[in-house]
């Protein structure tokens, strides 16, 4: 496998068909289409990489994300998705994400099939350029935190909880836009994760039309969140 290769990494035609238009999709992008400018990260970026892991429960497809701990130096208490920075020992993107999943949150990677890479997102602030690898859970296997002092908690999220309208909002943080947002009970996405999850929802063709106009300061978005009703999906 290539590691600078993106787009499908196997035959969409291979997949449930809810996943198949998200991967044939995924060709020929650039990061333009959720919302990053198109110029190359500088040389100094440090790359980085998270998985984007797809599965199905009982909710039907769902994807899965964690909170970091409350007590972590760089971005505490953000919901983010498995990842980190690309290592020694990794070949690639795919490499990194998958180890920095085990890592986190215990998964086994003998379940997982990676189906397609996109193109680098440059995270300016945090000095990264980071590699979105989208995975199939095919085989899905318990996940937890595996050090809390790293992660607080980790859920699987149904997609049809994400494109609910009444789940969606705008984050704005002083000096900057607005940015797409998801109240997930007792987690708030937004930031980097939140505006990469918001153009997957919008590839796939699995958004619905939200208000847009409801934009919120962040504190304000994090007490809806904590507020919001916890229907106890797949939360460890």
């Amino acid at each position: 496998m290539n590691p600078r290769r993106t787009g499908p990494l196997v035959d969409p035609a291979e997949l449930p068909d809810w996943l198949r238009g998200l991967v044939e999709r995924s060709a020929d992008l650039d990061p333009g289409h959720f919302g990053w400018p198109r110029e190359n990260p500088p040389v100094e970026a440090r790359p980085a990489a998270v998985l984007v892991l797809f599965g199905e429960g009982v909710d039907g497809p769902d994807v899965l994300l964690l909170r970091r701990a409350d007590g972590l130096s760089s971005h505490p208490g953000q919901v983010a998705f498995p990842g980190g920075s690309l290592d020694d020992v990794d070949r690639g993107p795919v490499d990194a994400a998958l180890r920095e999943a085990v890592e986190e949150v215990g998964l086994r990677p003998e379940g997982v099939r990676p189906v397609a890479t996109l193109p680098e997102l440059h995270v300016a602030h945090s000095g990264f350029r980071v590699t979105p690898v989208l995975a199939h859970w095919a085989e899905p296997s318990p996940v937890s935190p595996v050090d809390l002092g790293e992660t607080a908690a980790v859920a699987r999220v149904p997609i049809s909880w994400l494109t609910d309208p009444a789940n969606r909002l705008r984050v704005e943080l002083t000096g900057r836009h607005a940015s797409p947002a998801f109240l997930v009970p007792g987690m708030l996405v937004w930031g980097f994760t939140g505006g990469l999850l918001s153009g997957l929802l919008d590839l796939a063709g699995w958004s619905r039309r939200w208000n847009r106009a409801d934009v919120r300061e962040l504190d304000e978005a994090w007490r809806a969140a904590e507020e919001a009703e916890d229907i106890g999906f797949g939360r460890s």
